[in-house]
């Protein structure tokens, strides 16, 4: 009897899994998770197959990522589909920011329990913290309060993010500026027109040999 043929494309991992990373062994991996399934915050949204890696293996997720970001603030961190994050990255939310408007940036008001509620209130809309589908964040880089990634950011390690950034950039340095577009203007028209990351599951595991070998046409 022979012998099944191996599966060229395999099926993507299943993405309500928490650990997605399994060895020759068969353990998975505790320090790679898909982060929604270890994050239930309200105010924090991320697509499936978005991954983090930490070696440290955290015991909250969302405090350990967006660690000014409460339940009910008025911004929002939002995190698309198949993005790779590395240990280190923190997200600064708005709600971090002190007030101005008086002659100190003492927060006077958050040790007061009487007034901590009327404050967390009186808080200006921040802008929401957006990354876009197929970002790769490196180590230990900061996203600024209302930094707003595009499709197939490059972040480079360390680097401190603010602004918008567009589409398949690589940004590095403090504060961090495009170094370099990873595709020509009109391949990056055609990537966001194709928009794999939409696809279903079976279709985007027939197309990977063609993702990874960065044949558009073949894509189209």
């Amino acid at each position: 009897m022979m012998d099944k043929p191996k599966d060229a494309n395999p099926p993507l991992p299943d993405p309500t899994t928490r650990n997605p990373l399994v060895f020759p062994d068969g353990r998975a991996d505790p320090a790679t998770v898909f982060l929604n399934q270890v994050i239930d915050h309200p105010n924090i949204q991320i697509g499936d197959w978005t991954y983090y890696n930490d070696r440290r293996l955290p015991e909250d997720y969302a405090e350990t990522l967006a660690p000014y970001l409460f339940a009910g603030a008025p911004e929002y961190l939002r995190i698309g589909k198949f993005c790779q994050i590395a240990q280190g990255v923190q997200f600064i939310t708005a709600t971090a920011n002190h007030p101005m408007s008086g002659v100190s940036t003492y927060p006077f008001a958050v040790f007061d329990q009487t007034r901590l509620t009327g404050y967390r209130a009186e808080l200006p809309r921040g802008r929401d913290t957006v990354v876009g589908h197929d970002c790769w964040i490196g180590r230990e880089a900061v996203l600024l309060p209302g930094a707003e990634l595009g499709n197939g950011v490059i972040v480079a390690a360390r680097a401190v993010v603010r602004g918008q950034v567009p589409d398949y950039s690589v940004v590095a340095g403090n504060p961090a500026v495009v170094v370099r577009m990873r595709f020509a203007d009109g391949v990056i028209k055609q990537l966001q027109d194709i928009a794999w990351w939409d696809w279903p599951a079976d279709q985007i595991a027939r197309a990977i040999p063609a993702i990874e070998a960065g044949d558009v046409q073949a894509l189209l």
